[in-house]
C-alpha cells in the first residue's frame, strides 16, 4: 500500500545506497552481504592504518559499487569497478555521488565490462592491494560459477600484489567451500585462506555449505 519515494535511498554502516524495491530480488543492494561490505570497511581502514596508505582495490561483479562505497569510506585509495551491466554501473556511480566520494578517474573508476574480454585493460590498472569477486552463481552468457570461478581464479595471481587479499564470494547451494578450496589449491595455490566472513544473523542458514559464502585469502609475500 502506498508508494515507494523516488529516489528510495536506504542506509547501512554510514553509508547511503539508491534502491529500486519494485524491482524483485535485483533492488541494487543484497542485504546478506552487508558483513562482507564490513569487512572490505574495515580492511581498507586496517591497511591504511598499518601501511600509512590507502589500498588499491579492484570490485568484480561490481553490480551498484556498494562494496566501492565501503572500501572508499575505510580509506581506499583507489577502486576499480567492474561489471557488464551498464546501468548497474551507473547506480554504482550514482551512489559515490549520494555518499560525497570521489568520483570517475579520481578515488574510483566504472569500467562496464566483460570481465573475461577486458582482462588486460583489468591488470594494467592494477596490482591490487584487495581483489573483490561477488559473482552471480548462474547467469547464462556471463558467468557460471562451477565453470567459470576456476578461470577467474587463475587470475588472482597476476592481479594481486605479494601479500595482497582476496574476498571471494559464492552463492550457489550446489557448490560448497571445498569447491573454493580445492580450485585455488589448483589455480592460486600461494593463496593462503585466513578465514569466512560470518553471515548476518537474519540471514542464518540451515546448511552453512548452502549458504552464502563469503571467503577471505592472502597471497603470499
Amino acid at each position: 500500500a502506498g508508494s515507494v519515494p523516488e529516489p528510495h535511498l536506504v542506509g547501512e554502516a554510514g553509508a547511503r545506497y539508491r534502491v529500486h524495491v519494485l524491482r524483485g530480488q535485483n533492488h541494487g543492494l543484497f542485504l546478506d552481504m552487508a558483513e562482507g561490505r564490513r569487512w572490505a570497511r574495515g580492511f581498507a581502514a586496517d591497511f591504511a592504518r598499518r601501511e600509512g596508505r590507502g589500498p588499491r582495490v579492484l570490485n568484480l561483479f561490481a553490480y551498484t559499487c556498494a562494496f566501492s562505497v565501503a572500501a572508499l569510506q575505510g580509506g581506499a585509495a583507489h577502486v576499480v569497478n567492474v561489471d557488464m551491466a551498464r546501468g548497474a554501473i551507473a547506480t554504482g556511480q550514482r551512489n559515490h555521488q549520494i555518499n560525497g566520494l570521489p568520483g570517475a578517474g579520481q578515488g574510483a573508476s566504472f569500467l562496464a565490462h566483460d570481465l573475461f574480454s577486458s582482462w588486460g585493460k583489468v591488470t594494467r590498472s592494477g596490482p591490487y592491494d584487495l581483489v573483490i569477486a561477488d559473482p552471480p552463481s548462474y547467469q547464462k552468457g556471463s558467468f557460471v560459477a562451477a565453470k567459470d570461478y576456476p578461470r577467474l581464479m587463475r587470475r588472482l595471481p597476476s592481479l594481486l600484489a605479494p601479500g595482497g587479499h582476496a574476498l571471494l564470494c559464492l552463492n550457489a547451494p550446489e557448490l560448497g567451500m571445498d569447491f573454493l578450496h580445492e580450485h585455488l589449491a589448483r589455480e592460486a595455490p600461494d593463496l593462503r585462506f585466513t578465514g569466512r566472513v560470518a553471515n548476518p544473523p537474519a540471514f542464518a542458514d540451515v546448511d552453512g555449505q548452502k549458504g552464502l559464502k563469503v571467503t577471505a585469502w592472502r597471497r603470499g609475500a
